[in-house]
């Protein structure tokens, strides 16, 4: 891995480039001794109602750049604003199937580097949605309201965190921006809103810095997934897949033991001075460390750096073209209603969110019931009480290593099977046996909970941890792989739509178990369980006759092109 280059494509590394003159840190395009390297093609895409395209000989100067035509070999491209000019475009491509560039071609450390760097932002921000747990009677007392409405500094987070992804994830779509600055930009406002969350003193307020922190922390929670995607090969996605979804799972799982001992030596406040710290550090090192994955963006900007080169406004990256007939503001708009839209009609999309949710607003609740068992049940300090939740994610981190066997004994094989072009449903069957975890470990929760030695139920927690993890890690990996060019948005709308589930899961779960009692009201949520256990099922068997059936998700038709193309 090398530093310079990581460092190079990080949010810092652009901004010293930009104010340098380009004279630091500069790309190989601007260099004065730069030749194209000999295996590029330039293509020029034919204007015909199939939309075909042709590559020329490949050319080794830069002299074939710099003139305003090309051979007669040529067809025109006569396209959108092109029209007028009736120039022939060439088309940036990768600099050969080895560019260094092309993140896929990232060496493994590299992209074990970007898979931390999107574990910690994710860590980072998602753990502010239950930091605020153990501050809960403390914030009480000081603001003077009663238990539900202080429960709102939890729900309201995850309302905006679930909402932000639906204007902010959109944009990491759009070439001309990338990933990389809706990762760092919204970071620096999440660290810089804890400053007046831990000092406001009125409740109003408090509930709208919650909400706002939130909603701008969203974008890893919802394109951390099509960061990974970027770079690695769907036979080999279901590996930092469930690294993701650890760190998804340690953030909720870890604000409360954080904050807990702070809190109770303190007061509420050292919550967000906690937030403040983590959030601080994440900017600080990612701001320097997390490169850009987007492959639209970087061929975008080296299509700029060779039109800056040879001065021939004819060289286009494909997203230029494909985006020619939009201007900017249009760009951004559509890229912001399309996880809307595909939340409404894409089935599979409905389908995946509503089951997500469904887990998201299980472990919601389910959390609920730990400070009513380990603190008035057992008797713990209000510090102590908290540890249990690492239960939860000591049963996460094995149920990676059973999705590691998994998808080495099935999911890579797949790929060996269909000439590397398996059907996206190939990835859910680690959910079927997840959703038989549910259901009995809740009872075995709520029924031996008080009553027996506490091990056991900090047991069921783990338990319930791995198989919570099993029903998450597939669907996460399948969204991307059924909707290859809109993952982010695909998963913008599943955090959407699990966020909205898990909001009110705080206000309704604390009544439940206030008026049910632990055994009845963990038993109640198993009932639930049972009824969802199909879904991983039924997905598997028919998520394929409704894939085919969407304009916007990948195509068996597409799938038997790719086949016979790797085949030839």
């Amino acid at each position: 891995m090398s530093i310079r280059s990581v460092f190079q494509e990080s949010f810092i590394g652009h901004i010293i480039h930009s104010l340098s003159g380009r004279r630091w840190l500069k790309y190989p395009e601007e260099n004065a001794d730069f030749v194209l390297p000999s295996k590029y093609a330039l293509r020029a895409k034919e204007a015909s109602s199939t939309g075909a395209s042709l590559s020329s000989a490949p050319r080794s100067n830069l002299d074939a750049l710099r003139t305003d035509t090309v051979d007669s070999a040529r067809t025109r491209f006569e396209d959108g604003e092109l029209e007028s000019q009736g120039q022939e475009v060439i088309i940036v491509d990768w600099y050969g199937p080895d560019d260094p560039e092309n993140p896929q071609n990232w060496s493994l450390g590299k992209k074990c580097w970007l898979t931390f760097c999107i574990m910690l932002i994710t860590t980072s921000v998602y753990i502010g949605s239950s930091i605020y747990a153990p501050a809960v009677p403390s914030a009480m007392e000081y603001f003077g309201v009663a238990q539900v409405p202080a429960l709102l500094g939890i729900s309201l987070f995850v309302l905006g965190y679930g909402i932000g992804p639906l204007f902010l994830s959109p944009i990491t779509e759009v070439p001309k921006i990338g990933r990389t600055i809706p990762y760092i930009i919204p970071l620096a406002l999440f660290a810089i809103l804890q400053l007046p969350t831990a000092l406001v003193t009125n409740f109003a307020g408090f509930c709208v810095l919650r909400f706002l922190s939130g909603f701008v922390s969203s974008p890893p929670l919802a394109t951390g997934g099509a960061s990974l995607f970027d770079i690695f090969r769907p036979e080999k996605f279901a590996y930092p897949m469930g690294l993701y979804d650890i760190s998804a799972a340690a953030g909720p799982t870890l604000g409360p033991v954080v904050a807990a001992y702070a809190v109770y030596a303190k007061n509420w406040r050292w919550a967000f001075w906690e937030l403040l710290w983590i959030a601080g550090f994440a900017l600080l090192f990612l701001s320097c460390a997390l490169p850009e994955t987007s492959a639209d963006n970087i061929l975008y900007r080296r299509a700029i750096r060779l039109r800056r080169l040879t001065g021939n406004p004819n060289i286009k990256s494909q997203s230029e073209i494909d985006t020619a007939h939009l201007d900017f503001k249009a760009e951004i708009l559509n890229a912001i209603v399309r996880p809307i839209t595909m939340t409404f009609k894409e089935p599979i999309v409905l389908a995946t969110d509503l089951y997500v949710g469904y887990v998201y607003a299980l472990i919601y609740s389910y959390f609920e019931s730990f400070p009513l068992v380990y603190e008035y049940g057992y008797g713990w300090s209000g510090a102590n009480a908290n540890l249990p939740y690492l239960a939860f994610i000591a049963g996460e981190s094995f149920s990676v290593i059973g999705y590691v066997i998994w998808a080495r004994l099935y999911w890579e094989p797949k790929f060996a099977e269909t000439g590397g072009h398996p059907k996206p449903e190939a990835s859910l069957p680690m959910g079927i046996p997840g959703g038989f975890f549910a259901p009995p470990t809740l009872f075995w929760f709520g029924w031996t909970a008080v009553r027996t030695h506490w091990i056991s139920p900090v047991l069921a927690s783990a338990v319930f941890g791995l198989g919570t993890s099993w029903m998450f890690m597939p669907f996460l990996t399948y969204l991307p792989l059924a909707y290859p060019k809109y993952a982010a948005s695909a998963l913008a709308s599943n955090d959407f739509v699990r966020s909205l589930m898990g909001a009110g899961m705080p206000l309704a779960a604390a009544p439940l178990f206030h008026n049910l009692g632990i055994a009845w009201g963990n038993s109640l949520l198993g009932f639930i369980a049972i009824l969802f256990v199909p879904v991983p099922w039924l997905l598997f068997a028919y998520g394929g006759k409704l894939r085919n059936k969407s304009p916007m998700a990948l195509h068996d038709s597409d799938i038997e092109k790719m086949r016979q193309n790797s085949a030839a």
